[in-house]
């Protein structure tokens, strides 16, 4: 049998049993068809908009608006439909309008006599450009994505053409009664909700959710809503899901950084960990000495906030030396690891108060380590392991900690390989002479995709196992993860934690890259990476977050020859000096690849007031002259593959093998 659609030869029979199965969901040959003249329909479409964001580190006022305005694409979708018929003004209110329409309707300062009048026009405008950012789906999947209260009235209008004389009243008289009825804020509110929901068909967030910015939980909240995504793991989320699942050095290395950045409230208010055992624990044992590398970072130290500024900085510093003393526990247990450089404690001489790293001597700034034992400096006190008991019991129980994390190991991974391109946090670590690193797990060696792959897997044992043993080498490699030489996550040789706390001199601060990011410019390098994870080292992209971007100092986010794009722009505040934007964002469409700069975010209030977006500049990697389809994509293939077991299910039918099933009327009934 010939496959009219491909042209193809069709095998007669293919896996009968199977056939059998499929025939249950299409019992006639006129189901099956049916189906497949759907899905061909389907292939024909428009390939959906990809929204890639990397890097937001708690920002989420500035995530927030860049998803709402998706970067930039409802406001082209705007200038498109309106470029010269409304003022840039206008075309600025109604893109602030689908942004916040609940805000922006509060602002409206028109007298009764005119609200009518705004009412319709804007009801008209959006009813027009919702059109045009749901022109590429299907009716079916418009419609699941109504609101039920509207769902009725948004079918009638995105889908019958005004123009036509026999319904034009009809349609006017739809947006009368809305507004008659005083359901118009209501409709503006859905309907700008929708068109943000259209706008985008696929969110990609690379990595580093967590951390530095006060918000990561509002963050996660709002992903949890997002229609349609996944999420590359980053080493900041890394230590949010090990801590979560119990590792007592990714707990310490959570309290720390939020201490650090003074965001405790994030912990206590917001996912309910009890910190107060430890805060009395720092103030018993950290009064009197040097506190000011644990002060939070970016606060102004004034009269009225210098206890509280000092308690965190106790807090910061009882925490981290507990982490020093609980990473050696995992060190000792994975001397396959290498990590024995970070275990410092032993190589402090407390007499003349220095320390050696890698040989050289270097003098500390402080010399308080009460609770340190300088013959067993690794040895826990009593106090100490209560309280990380204590701490373990809180992360562990947090309902709503446990809710984000679950929905970072069902959405997130390693890294995703999606139409076409490779997405991944850090970095793909390589040797000096170019090859994948190898690194030793439970007496077995792994390189490339493989070893991406099993951290993948012992990541989600980690959380999800209670084998005892099982469980700890889970955790331990989720710790690794965070701070290994060869984490892809993390990309470095040695992280310097100790070190920039504890000596002044610069020297023994640096952390020495994976020559993964000295190589990185080189197209070579870039396609051996695609094509280790198959694909087309022509056509893939690399998609990297984890360093930012310094467009201050004219580095560039497009390397290899455009095979490697970095979307770390500095979407955390911390970085915006260093970076002098915003963050980067992609957007990948039918029409090719955009990168979009994005200028810092004051507020939203701000932004509102003042109908201003956040994108500063859009620059196009790469256009096509043929639209991409939905058959160019990953979902493609598996529609042409569903249709080809539809082709095989109706050639069963016809040639007798499987019979129809056509039910009687009174089977019916």
């Amino acid at each position: 049998m010939t496959n009219e659609l491909t042209g193809k030869e069709v095998e007669t029979v293919r896996d009968i049993d199977y056939l059998k199965l499929l025939a249950r969901q299409y019992p006639t040959i006129s189901a099956a068809t049916t189906e497949i003249i759907n899905l061909q329909a389907i292939l024909d479409l428009p390939k959906g908009t990809e929204h890639y964001i990397s890097d937001v580190h708690g920002e989420f006022e500035s995530f927030r608006h860049v998803l709402k305005n998706a970067s930039g694409v409802i406001r082209n979708k705007i200038n498109d439909l309106y470029g010269n018929t409304l003022r840039e003004s206008e075309k600025k209110a109604l893109a602030t309008l689908i942004y916040y329409p609940a805000e922006k309707l509060d602002m409206l300062d028109i007298n009764e006599r005119e609200i009518d009048d705004w009412y319709r026009i804007h009801l008209f405008r959006l009813i027009e450009v919702c059109k045009r950012v749901s022109s590429k789906y299907t009716r079916s999947k418009v419609r699941k994505a109504f609101p039920k209260e509207f769902a009725y009235i948004l079918d009638e209008l995105l889908n019958e053409n005004e123009d036509r004389i026999n319904k034009y009243d009809y349609y006017n008289k739809i947006i009368e009664t809305i507004i008659d009825l005083d359901r118009a804020r209501a409709f503006i509110i859905a309907i700008s909700n929708l068109i943000q929901r259209f706008a985008v068909d696929r969110l990609h967030i690379i990595g580093d959710i967590y951390d530095r910015g006060p918000g990561a939980d509002i963050i996660m909240d709002m992903l949890k809503e997002y229609h349609s995504l996944d999420i590359q793991w980053g080493n900041h989320d890394m230590i949010w899901m090990g801590a979560c699942a119990g590792s007592e050095a990714l707990i310490a290395n959570v309290v720390r950084i939020t201490a650090r950045y003074n965001h405790l409230e994030l912990l206590e208010d917001r996912y309910g960990i009890n910190l107060l055992p430890l805060a009395t624990f720092a103030m018993e044992n950290y009064g009197s000495g040097e506190l000011s590398k644990f002060m939070p970072k970016g606060v102004e130290v004034t009269e009225k906030n210098q206890k509280e500024l000092e308690l965190i900085a106790k807090i910061h510093k009882a925490i981290f030396l507990i982490q020093m003393k609980v990473e050696a526990e995992i060190i000792y247990r994975h001397p396959e690891y290498g990590m024995s450089d970070r275990m410092l404690l032993d190589m402090i001489d407390y007499e003349k108060g220095t320390v050696k790293v890698d040989g050289v001597e270097y003098e500390l700034n402080s010399t308080e380590f009460p609770t340190i034992d300088p013959k067993n400096p690794f040895i826990l006190t009593e106090a100490e392991k209560d309280i990380l008991e204590r701490l373990k019991r809180s992360f562990m129980n947090s309902m709503r900690l446990n809710d984000h994390v679950q929905l970072l190991f069902s959405k997130g991974s390693m890294y995703k390989v999606f139409n076409g391109n490779l997405l991944l946090h850090g970095c793909m670590p390589m040797n000096d002479d170019g090859d994948f690193n190898e690194i030793t797990i439970d007496g077995e060696r792994y390189k490339g995709k493989a070893a991406l792959d099993e951290l993948d897997r012992l990541a989600r044992q980690g959380y999800f196992n209670n084998d005892p043993v099982l469980k700890e080498q889970g955790l331990d490699a989720m710790w690794y993860l965070w701070c290994g030489p060869s984490s892809p996550l993390f990309g470095k040789r040695k992280m310097a934690t100790f070190e920039r706390y504890y000596i002044d001199d610069k020297a023994p601060h640096a952390e020495e890259k994976n020559p993964y990011y000295r190589d990185r410019e080189r197209p070579d390098r870039i396609e051996m990476i695609l094509e280790e994870f198959g694909l087309d080292k022509e056509h893939g992209h690399l998609v990297n977050g984890h360093v930012p971007v310094k467009v201050v100092k004219g580095e560039s986010p497009i390397k290899a020859d455009g095979k490697l794009l970095v979307i770390d722009g500095g979407f955390a505040k911390a970085y915006q000096k260093e970076t002098g934007i915003a963050g980067y964002t992609l957007i990948y469409n039918s029409h090719g690849l955009n990168l979009v700069s994005h200028e810092p975010f004051e507020s939203t209030q701000k932004a509102i007031l003042e109908e201003k977006d956040i994108v500063s500049t859009v620059m196009v990697l790469e256009s096509v002259r043929s639209r991409r389809r939905v058959a160019d994509t990953d979902t493609g293939k598996e529609l042409k593959s569903q249709v080809e077991d539809l082709l095989q299910l109706v050639n069963a039918y016809r040639k007798g093998y499987i019979k129809e099933i056509i039910q009687t009327a009174y089977e019916n009934r």
